[in-house]
């Protein structure tokens, strides 16, 4: 059977990226004149026809898909991970011929899902930081597919951040450490849940004592955070905390405070981000793939693919200096 041939195929002859291809065949938007000449050769070449799917997600079921990102104020769409996201879905949808755009839906308007998913011009959505409650509002025509543990009424995707918890403890704990604390994401979120199960299963394996304490992904609050451990647990020797991020802050706070890590205290992230490696102490991570799960999910979406009500995508334990 002869496979009929896609924009991304287009990209790779012409070796340019699929939003070049995308501009250049649609006719809209910037292109180098050589990256014209070569994608048009490209066409010419792979006997290109523009998908008849996509076209009809465009003209029909809306012209771009929505990255919506549930969170308590909008200051969550600053964070790297949601960048990253943006990033992949883009690189998903330019293929198929589709725009994106980035949406913040607040925590406490549940039914905002609902209203995008149904908006103008929305060919599906890409929802970060499912809630039960928005989810339950979801009709179930919305094409929806979710980064984060949602429900069995649409897609979900993400990484194992329970395994990769484990790692990163049990590596903490394999290496000497005792009184190891956890600064968790925000409560109303499933993967901190995850995480925390994980934390209090490594704790009571090892018959340590549970020191929890909740953050919200930021650098501010890891600062914040390590002062309060240091204060309340004065013989903790190791923090985990969910997200690079706050791993950061962690450092910056117990640097603060004149401990030294790793020799009075051992700290490790979660995530793996680009400034791990060049914190100092070089940061002790998980990694989180989050342009593989990012890319299922906006495939999901926009090809109606039928998939599992869950994928899970491994997290491996990186270590350096700071564990």
């Amino acid at each position: 059977m002869i496979r009929t041939p896609t924009l991304a195929d287009v990209a790779r002859h012409a070796g340019v990226s699929p939003a070049t291809a995308s501009r250049v065949v649609s006719g809209r938007g910037p292109a180098s004149p050589e990256a014209r000449r070569r994608v048009a050769a490209a066409v010419a070449d792979l006997g290109y026809v523009p998908d008849a799917a996509a076209r009809a997600l465009a003209t029909h079921g809306g012209t771009r898909v929505a990255v919506a990102v549930i969170g308590g104020t909008p200051a969550v769409l600053t964070d790297p991970y949601v960048g990253r996201v943006v990033a992949a879905t883009a690189e998903v949808a330019a293929a198929r011929e589709v725009g994106v755009a980035l949406h913040w839906l607040p925590l406490h308007d549940p039914a905002a899902l609902a209203r995008l998913a149904h908006g103008r011009g929305i060919g599906g959505v890409v929802l970060v930081n499912p809630t039960k409650p928005a989810l339950e509002l979801l009709p179930r025509s919305a094409r929806v597919a979710a980064i984060g543990v949602g429900s069995r009424q649409v897609p979900a995707f993400d990484v194992d951040n329970r395994g990769g918890a484990s790692q990163v403890l049990r590596h903490l704990v394999g290496s000497g450490r005792r009184h190891v604390a956890m600064v968790a994401g925000p409560s109303w979120l499933p993967c901190t849940e995850r995480a925390v199960d994980a934390y209090r299963r490594v704790a009571r394996e090892n018959g340590g004592e549970v020191r929890l304490v909740h953050g919200d992904f930021t650098t501010a609050r890891g600062a914040a955070a390590a002062v309060e451990i240091m204060a309340r647990w004065p013989d903790t020797d190791a923090v985990f905390a969910l997200g690079d991020l706050v791993a950061l802050g962690v450092l910056d706070g117990l640097r603060g405070l004149g401990v030294d890590v790793p020799g009075d205290v051992a700290v490790a992230g979660f995530d793996d981000i680009a400034f791990a490696p060049l914190s100092r102490p070089a940061l002790t991570t998980t990694t989180n793939p989050v342009e593989q799960v990012a890319a299922h999910a906006a495939a999901a979406v926009l090809d109606r693919r039928p998939t599992s009500p869950l994928t899970l995508f491994r997290s491996t334990l990186v270590v350096r200096e700071s564990a």
